[in-house]
This record gives C-alpha cells, structure tokens and sequence, in this order.
C-alpha cells in the first residue's frame, strides 16, 4: 500500500468517528495555540519594550543623584562640565518638579521639567508646531515654555498654542513649542509634560539641586569610556568630603549616593531576562502538547483494539508487518497534523488580537510557527509509534479470531 493510499485511509478513518477525532485532536491544537500565544506574547513584549527604550537613545547615560547630604548637590554649571568627556555628544541636567498649569479658561496640575537645549535631541523628542528652547533662552532665564500635547489639548483645546500664554504657579510663561505625541514609556510620558529653561525652573520651583543628567556618548563604541569617566568624577565627588571631618561623610548608610545607568546594560539585561522567559513560557505550553500527545496514544490503542479483525484479513491478504506499522503510524500523523494546523491558526489569530487590544507587536515568527508544527508531528510520531508496533506484531490467525 503506498503513502497516499494509506494517508486517504487515515482521513477516511477520522471522518468515520469525527467527535472521537476532534476529542484526540483537541489536546494537539491546545498546545500548538499555546506554544504560538505565549511565545509570541514573550516576543511582543521584548519588541515593544526594545522600541521604547531605541526612542530613548541607545547611546544614552543617566547619573542621578541620590544622596540624602545636602552637601551633595549638582549645580546646572558642575554638570555641563561632563561636556568635556571624550566621546560626549550632548549634556542634558534635568530638575522637575509639580506646578499648577493655567490659562484664561483651564486649570491643570502637571510635572515642569527644567533643562536646556541639548534635551531634545538626547531624549528624542520631535516637534508639532514652534520651537524647542534655545541657547539663549537657558543663558538668560527667559520665559518660555515647550509643553506636551496632552497638555496643549487640555488647556487649548483645539486652537494653537505656540504664542499664547500659561502660567506656571501664577508666573506667565510664553508657550514656544508643542511636542509630537510620543506616548508612555519606561521612562514616563513627555505628553503630559511642559519644559522650561533650568534658570527659571530654579526659581519657579525654588530649588537649585539637579537630580538627574543625560548624557548621550557620540557612537556606541563612545559609552563604555564615558561611563568609566563619570563613574571615577562621581567616585571622587561623592567622596570629597571625608577628608573634612567638620563635614558629613558622603557615603555613610547602605544607599549609593549615586547610580550611573547605562541604557545598553538595561536593554541587553532586559533582553537576556525577556528571551529567559519567553523561553520558559514555550516549555510550560509544550507540556499541553505532550498531553495531547498521551491521549493520540490511547485512542490509536483503542483503534487497532477495534480493528483487529481488519488487520488481520489484511496480513492474510499479505501485507507485511511494514504496511501495518506504516498505515496506523501515519493516521497517528494525520490526527497531529491537523490539530496543529488549527492550533497554529487559533494561535496567530489569538496573538494578533491580543496585540491589538494591548498595543504591542504580535511578535509571531515564521520559527514559532515552524517549531509548532514540527514539534506536534513528532508527538504523532513518538506517540504513535507504540500502538502502530503493536498492530503490526498481531498473527493473522489470532486476529482473525477476535470478536
């Protein structure tokens, strides 16, 4: 009996029983859609998580300070001098605080952000309409504001805001500059953000101590020395003080008065951890494919139970132990064959939704895929293979015998 007429067999045997076929299936196909759903929803979220921080700069260094000493304080004009670095692109300090937005007819509180001109570019941020600030507007204090446009739909609606006016904690602010909608982030949402000159963020939020500073390293090649150039200025920095007994030592208490992060380091951790995960979430699902596969194993015993008789007219007819072993072993593979077909369609439609609902890529690879299906059939295979062995090992006279 050749491949086909075997194969025609198989689908003419799962159509005679279509509820016991779709019962034996139905562990194959959960298994499938599980591997695709799960692994593509590990994927998605890698994708969506690496998108977000590419929008951040993979080139981008952020030294925060944490330390409770009040001796410990960045000026604007000590963190411009990390300038001077080697493989420095831009030096972007940062002081925010929350101010109370309004205007002729709105009134919201919101995060101010103080910075210069260099933020824009090492945050990646795009403009809709005006400007962002400039040179002069950090040297002088001036004041002007470039706000989100979350910000710029709630206080002015639908009208332009470039020229008009808010006031941040009463003081007037001429509005420069509306952002493109960037959306959130690990790093939070410039949308419901205004920037402001660090000068006059000093004074609005009568604090002169920057928290945080961005710097963006020129190529990638540039990040590893600019990182070990911050760390040693910051190592002396922080430690200065020991010396002076009159003063409170830096460094005093389990917290580490200062972090520098390194986005690469985060994006390639986070990427190790998410490929970890996605990995352990296919193996979980796989475990249902092996279930599926135990019960392909129990109804092909149930069937050659039920076809003894047949089995044996057929090797009085004289088929060999070969065709017996190969007719059971390829309904065994059709039944998984077909699970996986569906699964894989419930699978990718499920991933695809999900990703529409939650906003993240689908992450379905044409390798999930692939896998999916292969691994289901080697289940039909190594599942099937006992019951296939056992039909084709029965005499012809003990089976014509049976009942």
């Amino acid at each position: 009996m050749s491949a086909l007429q075997s194969m025609k067999m198989a689908f003419k045997q799962l159509r005679s029983s279509k509820l016991r076929s779709f019962l034996t299936m139905l562990g194959i196909i959960i298994g499938v859609a599980s591997v695709i759903l799960l692994v593509s929803l590990g994927n998605g979220v890698t994708q969506k998580v690496n998108e977000q921080m590419g929008s951040l700069g993979s080139n981008l260094v952020t030294v925060m300070n944490n330390s409770t000493n009040p001796n410990d304080k960045f000026s604007y004009d000590e963190a411009m001098k990390y300038q001077s670095i080697d493989g420095v692109k831009s030096v972007s300090p940062e002081l925010s605080g929350q101010a109370t937005a309004t205007n002729d007819y709105q009134s919201k509180n919101l995060k101010v952000i103080g910075t210069n001109d260099q933020y824009k570019g090492a945050r990646s941020l795009e403009l809709e309409n005006g400007r962002f600030l400039l040179p002069i507007d950090i040297e002088y204090g001036q004041k002007v504001a470039v706000i989100g446009p979350t910000v710029a739909k709630d206080l002015f609606g639908f009208a332009n805001p470039v020229g008009k006016t808010i006031r941040l904690n009463g003081l007037p602010y001429k509005v420069v500059g509306v952002l493109k909608e960037k959306g959130a982030s690990m790093m939070g949402s410039s949308d419901d953000q205004v920037f402001i000159p660090i000068m006059a963020a000093q004074r609005l939020l009568k604090d002169a101590n920057v928290r945080t500073i961005y710097v963006e390293a020129k190529t990638a090649e540039d990040v590893d020395f600019v990182v070990s150039t911050l760390e040693s200025r910051l190592s002396i920095k922080f430690n200065q003080d020991t010396d002076d007994k009159s003063k409170p030592a830096s460094n005093t208490g389990l917290e580490q008065p200062y972090q520098v992060i390194n986005q690469q380091e985060i994006l390639s951790a986070f990427n190790t951890i998410g490929g970890t995960l996605t990995t352990a979430l296919g193996a979980i699902a796989a475990i249902s494919l092996i279930v599926g596969g135990i019960g392909i194993m129990n109804i092909m015993l149930v069937s050659v139970s039920e076809r003894t008789r047949e089995i044996g007219i057929r090797k009085a007819l004289g088929a060999k132990k070969r065709d017996i072993l190969t007719q059971f072993l390829i309904e065994s593979v059709v039944i998984s064959a077909v699970g996986g077909i569906i699964g894989i369609i419930i699978g990718v439609s499920g991933a695809l939704i999900f990703g529409n609902v939650a906003d993240i890529p689908s992450g379905v690879t044409a390798g999930t895929i692939i896998f999916s299906f292969v691994f289901s059939l080697c289940i039909g295979i190594i599942f099937g293979l006992a019951p296939a062995n056992k039909a084709s090992k029965l005499r012809p006279i003990d089976a014509l015998r049976s009942e």
